[in-house]
């Protein structure tokens, strides 16, 4: 049976911090530069689908809550947090593979809904599995400086794309914008799988 006493010694449970911290840095930094990007994605779609998409991430987020008690280890917040960012990679390969239209976008806001509904999860999962407030600290200090980050970098890309390439068109600009939106994903994957220690049996 799980216990919901929150581990004492991080090294314990098998997280590696400085990789975890990259891979939140990385996460943030990923958030920033694709902030703007969605508004497009989301542009061919109805907006009947926003409000059935929230009713739906509503009782996903429900649903999940009634499971923390299962939930709350660190095997289960690693492998939600491997598929979270696996559905993401798999909405921005949809981007580079196929044309910005309605079933593109609706595939990229299920996605993304299916990822928010374990926002809450992920958030309290991890204060439990990191406890000691000097990290919490550096956590959060690593978020925004990557949340700025990447918005800073988003505004120069787009603006580079008109100034200098001449890409004016939204799509088209959104669509070159997850090239390195990909290669940031994967990068984000990587110092995932990388902060968590196997266990030896």
């Amino acid at each position: 049976m799980q216990t919901d006493t929150p581990p004492q010694d991080v090294s314990a449970v098998g997280i590696r911090f400085n990789w975890f911290l990259a891979y939140k840095f990385l996460n943030s930094l990923f958030l920033g530069l694709s902030i703007g990007t969605v508004f497009v994605v989301y542009s061919p779609l109805s907006p009947a689908v926003f409000s059935a998409g929230g009713i739906g991430l509503a009782l996903g987020t429900l649903l999940i809550a009634t499971q923390y008690h299962r939930l709350f280890n660190v095997i289960w917040f690693y492998r939600i947090s491997l598929l979270v960012e696996l559905v993401i990679l798999a909405g921005i390969t949809g981007v580079l593979i196929y044309p910005i239209e309605a079933t593109l976008a609706l595939f990229v806001y299920l996605g993304y809904q299916l990822t928010f509904a374990f926002g809450s999860y992920l958030v309290r999962c991890e204060t439990q599995l990191i406890p000691e407030k000097n990290r919490l600290t550096q956590l959060d200090v690593a978020k925004q400086i990557g949340y700025l980050a990447g918005m800073g970098i988003s505004w120069g890309i787009y603006e580079a794309l008109e100034a200098l390439w001449e890409v004016v068109e939204r799509t088209e600009q959104v669509t070159l914008m997850h090239r390195p939106l990909f290669i940031l994903e994967v990068l984000i994957i990587v110092a995932l799988i990388g902060a968590f220690k196997r266990r030896r049996h």
